[in-house]
């Protein structure tokens, strides 16, 4: 296995061969303070360009999917917290133009309109945003590019994806793999292998109008409603894709919850955590019908925090943070299957408590230690960093191991591991 200078993050056991008294911990995100005027409409995407965050959300609220009267907003933020509405002028809704309103009158589409950056290398600038939108009613899915993000062009006429035996009823989600070379589309189906439950298909595509066959990637447990997928790469580490989905109990008054999925492309969702991921919560109005979707984006808000939202409220994690490998009081080991990597030092995004420890010792594919890199010999690593380098008594330069096969073993207590990255001096 090959992990080159990629970031690898804890979320699954893709790098695990062994953990002994250790466990893998789902993070809770935490709520912030609730800030008038953040928006709150459904099936939103956000989106981080530099300085500037956008967030599209759909307004108009219908009784039913599909209405004339629902629109798509666009709001912008210089931190991701306090949200405006620009007067845009575009649309005329209720005999005015003065709204943020980008797509108005235009039935099926307003429903689930989601945009995002297009990062595909030499992508025109005129097409740098492209989204997809559309509902089973209205024969499928059509393709959209914008140059800005706020006015928007049809690729053609026709759906790019056809309804039959599709559904679309939900966000339906896109965006280009960089791992996989393609755009990757992630949208509501039915069929699973439990019965008749709401659930994810993919297809894929490398024009944006052309799109494969899709396939179910089938991640429900029995009797599990996954109402929508949330499907994004992660900004930090994008061969690793970050799944929000809403969990749908329709025999609990349809209330909801938010879970956490990941994928490394293909067809197949990883469930290491089963439970929820984000409560409804104290707040009431949380467990009524529907009530809780996270936006399409986990959007990085300061050097140590990334953020992600829930309708109008804004939820905090560590950067990297969604989950860790965790030491209790008791000492614990993990060992790593073997891997080969490309760099100079070793880097860890780790936690511990004023009595805990870090340790990693590099062995060989037998598990046999390295000299100068033996557990003995591992500066003990005591604190709280996003990024701090693995030092031995002589040093920290691993360049020397670089194209071979290594294992690490990482001796922990009172700890949490996030993530590790091979990466050059100082980068």
């Amino acid at each position: 296995m090959d992990v080159g200078s990629r970031r690898e993050l804890f979320v699954d056991h893709y790098l695990i061969d062994r953990l002994d008294n250790l466990q893998m911990k789902l993070h809770e995100p935490r709520i912030t303070h609730f800030v008038p005027g953040t928006p709150a409409g459904h099936y939103a995407t956000v989106i981080k360009e530099g300085n500037l965050f956008r967030r599209y959300d759909r307004g108009g609220e219908a009784a039913f999917d599909g209405e004339d009267r629902e629109t798509t907003r666009y709001w912008e933020s210089k931190d991701g917290i306090h949200w405006t509405a620009p007067n845009l002028g575009l649309v005329e809704v209720d005999g005015s133009r003065d709204n943020n309103v980008i797509i108005a009158n235009t039935k099926w589409i307003a429903h689930n309109f989601s945009p995002f950056l297009d990062r595909r290398p030499g992508v025109p600038q005129s097409r740098r945003f492209k989204a997809l939108a559309g509902l089973h009613k209205g024969g499928g899915l059509h393709a959209f590019f914008s140059a800005d993000g706020i006015h928007w062009k049809k690729f053609q006429d026709n759906h790019v994806i056809t309804h039959k035996p599709f559904a679309f009823d939900s966000q339906n989600v896109a965006f280009w793999s960089e791992t996989e070379q393609c755009y990757v589309c992630y949208f509501r189906t039915w069929a699973t292998s439990h019965g008749s439950l709401r659930t994810i298909s993919r297809t894929t595509s490398t024009d944006f109008v052309h799109w494969s066959q899709p396939v179910a990637t089938d991640p429900n447990l029995p009797g599990e409603h996954l109402y929508t997928s949330g499907t994004h790469p992660y900004f930090r580490a994008p061969h690793i894709y970050i799944a929000l989905p809403t969990r749908f109990l329709p025999d609990r008054g349809s209330s909801t919850d938010i879970m956490f999925m990941t994928s490394r492309g293909g067809n197949r969702y990883d469930r290491t955590f089963l439970q929820a991921f984000i409560r409804p919560g104290l707040d009431p109005a949380k467990w009524g019908n529907r009530s809780n979707y996270a936006a399409w984006g986990v959007i990085p808000t300061g050097a140590d925090e990334m953020s992600l939202y829930v309708r109008e409220r804004r939820y905090v994690l560590r950067t990297d943070g969604f989950s860790s490998v965790r030491a209790s009081h008791e000492q614990g080991e993990l060992l790593t299957k073997p891997i080969r990597f490309s760099g100079k030092q070793l880097e860890i995004n780790y936690s511990t408590s004023a009595a805990g420890q870090v340790q990693v010792e590099i062995q060989d594919p037998r598990g046999k230690p390295i000299p100068g890199y033996r557990l003995q010999e591992c500066v003990t690593i005591v604190g709280d960093h996003i990024s701090r380098t693995v030092s031995w008594e002589n040093g920290n330069d691993v360049s020397s191991l670089a194209g071979k096969p290594i294992r690490l073993r990482v001796m922990m207590t009172e700890a949490d591991l996030y993530a590790i990255q091979f990466n050059e001096a100082g980068t």
